[in-house]
């Protein structure tokens, strides 16, 4: 068994086409991860349930600092309850095979750069299942600057964790007790977090709903519709204060007037300076073919 190889995870992702590190692990751009943030949960979770990925989300956690928002790249491990034998094997390979040094939650927190994010299935361990506390939330903070960690599991030392800045950390509960009979069976590998599945390099987005897993192949394409239903909820609202529109024309597919209503609006309102780089020619050109063919069964709602 190998840990965080790059052969294996090139092979569970194979529909990332964009730069990878050199585990392998795709490396959503920079500037995706900054637009990610200014979205909400329920605009990034609508493309991924369209293209059918219906387990991707997650909020049976606590919080850390429930006032932020968590964003980053996804480092995934995979403990198990020890079983003796394999315990010595998998940790003795790390060691002496791969050079890890310290117990197995370290190897994982040693691996990590700017914008990651753990996401860690203790299998819902509490009691002397504790991933990180003070110490070890603190090396996170450092290496990931703006990132945290996603434990289906404990934590401890939770005084010093919510004083520490700039990290988030979801996790089910907290004790006392340091990790004990563990084994990491899983580095960079798919990884279950409650009833949803994350992959290394999903990009993770937790808010106070809770926590998304965007593949990175979708990442993109999650946060242009995202953002697209920001700013045209920014104009239907807008519209709706000044009865311009009805709700049922606001919520039903948008017309030709009131698409060049929101273009002419789109270009000139101070709300969607930040939007410039959206184009909006598919949706005009699907307006313009629903009203040139209202009864053709092909032409998209």
């Amino acid at each position: 068994m190998r840990f965080d190889h790059y052969d294996d995870i090139v092979h569970i992702t194979p529909q990332w086409q964009g730069e990878r590190f050199s585990n392998g692990r795709p490396k959503v751009p920079e500037n995706i991860l900054e637009r990610m943030r200014r979205i909400t949960l329920e605009e990034a979770w609508g493309r991924l349930w369209k293209e059918g990925y219906k387990y991707q989300f997650e909020n049976d956690f606590r919080l850390s600092h429930p006032e932020q928002v968590l964003v980053g790249r996804a480092v995934t491990a995979v403990m198990v309850p020890k079983r003796p034998d394999l315990n010595t094997t998998l940790m003795e390979y790390g060691i002496e095979e791969e050079g890890r040094k310290g117990f197995f939650n370290q190897w994982i927190i040693d691996s990590l750069v700017e914008d990651d994010v753990v996401v860690v299935d203790m299998f819902d361990k509490v009691f002397q299942g504790t991933f990180v506390g003070g110490n070890l939330s603190t090396a996170i903070a450092a290496r990931t600057k703006r990132g945290g960690a996603v434990v289906w599991g404990g934590v401890r030392d939770l005084e010093q964790i919510v004083e520490i800045p700039g990290i988030q950390t979801y996790f089910r509960g907290n004790d006392p007790t340091g990790i004990e009979e563990v084994t990491l069976v899983g580095m960079n590998s798919p990884c279950r977090i409650g009833r949803a599945v994350c992959l290394p390099g999903d990009v993770v987005l937790g808010t106070r709903s809770g926590v998304l897993f965007i593949p990175s192949h979708l990442a993109e394409a999650c946060v242009v519709d995202a953002e697209k239903s920001h700013v045209r909820d920014i104009f239907g609202f807008e519209r709706l204060s000044t009865q311009t529109y009805t709700t049922a024309q606001i919520d039903a597919a948008w017309t030709v007037p009131m698409w060049e209503d929101f273009l002419q609006w789109f270009e000139t309102a101070p709300e969607a300076q930040e939007y410039q780089h959206l184009s909006w020619d598919q949706e005009l050109q699907e307006a313009k073919r629903r009203r040139d063919n209202p009864s053709d069964p092909q032409v998209r709602l």
